[in-house]
C-alpha cells in the first residue's frame, strides 16, 4: 500500500518542475519521473491540474488556460443556486460539492477582484437571454460607474485583512480588521519577536484565509501556525488586495 503523502507529491511536482527549466511535467512524465502513480495523487486531487495549482504553478505555465466564457458558465450556476454572488468562502465549499468548478484562485487571477468579475458576468448575460436574474445578483456587487460614485462606495468599504507573522522558523495565518493591533496582541503573547511578512486587504478575510489555511494544510504545526518555505511566503505575497 503506497505511503506518500500530500507533501511528497507537491515537493516532487516543484522538484522535477525546477530541473525541467521551470515547467512542471505532465502525468505521463512526472509518474515515469518520480514514480509516483496517479493513484496516489488522487486521494488527496481530483484532477492533476488542481495538483499543479497547489504546487505554485499557474495555468498558463502547465499549458492549459481556462477561458472567460467557462469560468462565467460556471460561476453562473453558482449564482442560481445560491441566489447571491457567492463570496470566496461560498466558493470553496462549493467546489468541494463539485470537483469541476475551477478553485477560487483561477477566478481572481482571471478576473481580479469580485466587482470586475461580477461585471464581466453581467456583460456577458446582456449578449444572452434568459440571464435576467443573473444580471440582477451581479448588480449588487458590480463595480460603480462615475469617479465620485466611485470614490464614495471605496470610502465606505469596510475591509478586513489575512495576514502572515513569523515567529522564530514557523509563521501565522490568521484573519483581522486590524492587522497592527493584532500583531501588538500577539506580541504579548509571545516571548520572541514576530514580524508581520505580509498582509492581503480583502472584503472577505474568511474566506481568503480558509483558502491558504487549505492550501498549506499539510504545513500546519499548530491551529494557525505553518511551517512554510520560500516559495510558499512567495505565492502569498502574490495577493495584496482582494476585493
Amino acid at each position: 500500500m503506497s505511503n506518500i503523502t500530500k507533501q511528497d507529491i507537491l515537493e516532487a511536482i516543484r522538484r522535477t518542475a525546477k530541473e525541467n527549466g521551470g515547467k512542471p511535467l505532465g502525468i505521463g512524465g512526472f509518474e515515469k519521473e518520480t514514480g509516483i502513480k496517479k493513484y496516489d495523487w488522487l486521494k488527496y486531487w481530483s484532477r492533476f491540474g488542481d495538483v499543479l495549482l497547489e504546487a505554485g504553478f499557474t495555468p498558463n505555465q502547465f499549458g492549459f488556460v481556462y477561458t472567460d466564457d467557462f469560468l462565467i458558465e460556471k460561476i453562473i450556476i453558482v449564482i442560481r443556486r445560491l441566489g447571491k454572488f457567492p463570496t470566496y468562502q461560498e466558493l470553496t465549499v462549493e467546489r468541494n460539492n463539485n470537483p469541476e468548478l475551477p478553485i477560487f484562485s483561477v477566478f481572481i487571477r482571471a478576473f481580479g477582484s469580485k466587482k470586475r468579475f461580477a461585471k464581466k458576468v453581467i456583460e456577458y448575460c446582456q449578449s444572452k437571454n434568459g440571464y435576467e436574474d443573473i444580471i440582477k445578483l451581479c448588480d449588487a456587487v458590480s463595480e460603480k460607474t462615475g469617479k465620485k460614485e466611485d470614490s464614495d462606495d471605496r470610502s465606505k468599504e469596510v475591509l478586513g485583512a489575512v495576514y502572515l507573522f513569523k515567529h522564530g522558523k514557523y509563521y501565522k495565518i490568521g484573519k483581522t480588521n486590524d492587522t497592527v493591533r493584532r500583531g501588538n496582541e500577539l506580541k504579548i503573547q509571545l516571548p520572541e519577536n514576530l514580524d508581520l511578512i505580509h498582509e492581503i486587504k480583502t472584503d472577505d478575510p474568511s474566506g481568503i484565509e480558509a483558502y491558504w489555511h487549505k492550501r498549506f494544510e499539510t504545513k500546519r504545526k499548530n491551529g494557525e501556525w505553518f511551517d512554510l518555505n520560500s516559495t510558499d511566503i512567495k505565492a502569498f505575497k502574490c495577493w495584496r488586495r482582494i476585493i
